[in-house]
């Protein structure tokens, strides 16, 4: 600021804002984009055992939140979604007549939820609005890997996935979760695990309650292109990585969230798990059997059942990144080819065998989109960028110290996967990924015929495969409800604010930067509607010699402004 205002006393001006404080008391109060974060505190309300008592049982858990009814009705009103947004779910069709799926509201979740609201006669002519959460935790401090955060994130179905993915706006921090930790004696006790999954479970009923009113009774609510509009708010789908959908449904692990079909034959199939179905076992049998024949949670109850028409079943999300990318490719199918060559040909030449798998992925030549390993793929800490990076050079890399079926495995699994990131998704590709879904079922047995999956391909992360044809229609293309915009949204809500907190009691310090930086994309926002940046556009539309001869010779205080 004081070189600032070196540069404007020729005027006799003065910059906009004095100091640091006086910006930070400028955008404190600003009124858009202003939705305070409040606390509550929840503990643990059971029979204390005799003797010593564990401390995760007199702790008290503190969840901060921000209130996500405002929140989602500042993203109904944003008028930079004023041509990214659908108002009422819809069938869309190509030139050949295949019918398409694309965003979320092309899906027929929203087709057969509109449908259900609309038995009401007060609901008719309201527009729907799904509600799109995502939670994960995320490390902030990666030497000691003891600083977590459990952030819960917002978005709604009406913006295009490319909004959505982008950000702008579309996902936004509703709240941090508590994290309840204990002594490694305590870890696997019964009461603690029922306990952090009911805190889990009632944290979010809790944060969540303000929309119930909205769910039953259409709401008038300011929308992007200005016009008011009665709307009716739903649960649209939540993402979440396994053992977050575990935790989400309350089911046991290595069970599927989505079906029954059983943990040691994941693939014999399974009826569809449904809420009604869940009460049904739950009032019939007791936990153990529960546990034991349903992979069912029997003594926690979903959040999701303290809303209407919500089933937490059918509102989980598919997840490309850890499903496809990080789980099905990485986790397994390249670690399958390494258990093959070291069960083969003995530790010194499988080594000597991944070293020239090693050498084919670096020489391969520099071309657009294709990334290079300079080292090959012995890094440690694979990210979905490196994982994505890889499956492009991996197949021809390996060639020729595999058996063709695996080839012809990896083959059909790549082409599955490149479909389901497709931005558009019509009923002839699903024919296509379900051919190559029966592709890779009929070759990855060599993997067990070869004893390196003795027990079987059968994990959960690869059953969840055949679900991705009837999630596709539900909810439209798959990437734009990948938990990687979860994992990207970590870095400017979570780990950036961290690095530039104190990092003692950072969570106060980290809500008050998320909060600024909310308020200034609230103002430019409405800035750019009124028409203030117009000339900031011109400026950027002129070319680089006469901008830069602009700024250095005219600089005046009505350009600063600008």
């Amino acid at each position: 600021m004081d070189l600032w205002a070196a540069t404007l006393l020729k005027y006799d001006d003065a910059p906009p804002f004095a100091g640091a404080s006086d910006l930070y008391n400028t955008i404190d109060s600003t009124p858009l984009g202003d939705v305070p974060w409040k606390r509550f505190s929840v503990g643990y309300s059971g029979e204390l055992p005799d003797g010593t008592v564990p401390q995760w049982m007199t702790s008290e858990y503190e969840i901060w939140f921000r209130d996500p009814h405002l929140i989602i009705k500042s993203m109904i009103g944003n008028p930079d979604y004023e041509k990214s947004v659908n108002t009422a779910p819809f069938q869309g069709f190509d030139s050949n007549g295949y019918r398409e799926y694309q965003n979320f509201m092309s899906g027929d979740w929203a087709w057969e939820e509109a449908d259900e609201i609309a038995k009401d006669p007060e609901s008719h002519g309201a527009m729907l609005v799904p509600i799109i959460l995502g939670s994960d935790k995320t490390t902030v401090s990666v030497m000691t890997g003891n600083n977590e955060y459990y952030p819960l994130y917002g978005s709604i179905g009406n913006v295009h996935n490319n909004v959505r993915r982008a950000h702008r706006g579309a996902v936004a921090l509703i709240a941090f979760l508590a994290i309840p930790k204990t002594d490694k004696s305590y870890a696997d006790d019964a009461k603690f695990r029922k306990f952090r999954r009911q805190l889990f479970h009632s944290s979010l009923s809790r944060i969540l309650a303000n929309f119930k009113p909205g769910m039953t009774t259409p709401e008038v609510v300011r929308c992007f292109d200005n016009h008011f509009r009665r709307v009716i708010y739903s649960l649209g789908s939540y993402i979440a990585d396994y053992p977050e959908q575990c935790l989400l449904t309350c089911v046991v692990q290595r069970w599927c969230p989505r079906c029954t079909a059983k943990r040691g034959n994941l693939d014999g199939g399974g009826g569809r798990r449904s809420r009604e179905h869940t009460e049904l076992l739950m009032n019939k049998f007791e936990l153990g059997v529960l546990w034991d024949e349903y992979g069912l949670v029997g003594d926690v109850v979903p959040f999701t059942n303290d809303f209407p028409r919500a089933d937490i079943h059918k509102i989980i999300a598919p997840d490309l990144l850890h499903q496809l990318i990080k789980g099905t490719f990485k986790d397994h199918l390249v670690t399958w080819v390494g258990g093959y060559l070291f069960a083969t040909h003995g530790e010194a030449h499988a080594n000597q065998i991944l070293d020239d798998i090693d050498r084919r992925i670096a020489a391969a030549p520099p071309f657009s989109d294709l990334r290079r390993f300079p080292q090959g793929r012995g890094f440690k800490q694979w990210t979905g960028d490196d994982s994505k990076a890889l499956m492009k050079v991996y197949l021809p890399a390996i060639e020729g110290h595999v058996p063709r079926d695996m080839l012809r495995a990896f083959r059909a699994f790549l082409e599955f996967c490149y479909i389901a990131r497709h931005n558009i998704i019509t009923e002839k590709t699903l024919t296509q990924l379900q051919g190559a879904l029966d592709r890779f079922h009929q070759y990855r047995t060599v993997f067990e015929d070869l004893g390196i999956c003795p027990d079987g391909c059968a994990i959960p992360r690869q059953h969840s495969l055949p679900h991705y044809l009837e999630l596709i229609r539900a909810f439209g293309a798959p990437n734009g409800l990948c938990s990687s915009i979860t994992e990207s949204k970590h870095i400017k809500a979570i780990k950036e604010p961290w690095r530039r907190s104190s990092h003692y009691k950072a969570l106060g310090q980290m809500l008050l930067t998320n909060q600024r930086l909310d308020k200034l994309a609230a103002v430019r926002v409405d800035f750019s509607t009124r028409g203030c940046l117009k000339e900031h556009a011109y400026l950027t539309n002129l070319k680089p010699c006469l901008l830069r001869d602009t700024l250095e010779v005219e600089m005046t205080p009505t350009m600063l402004v600008i």
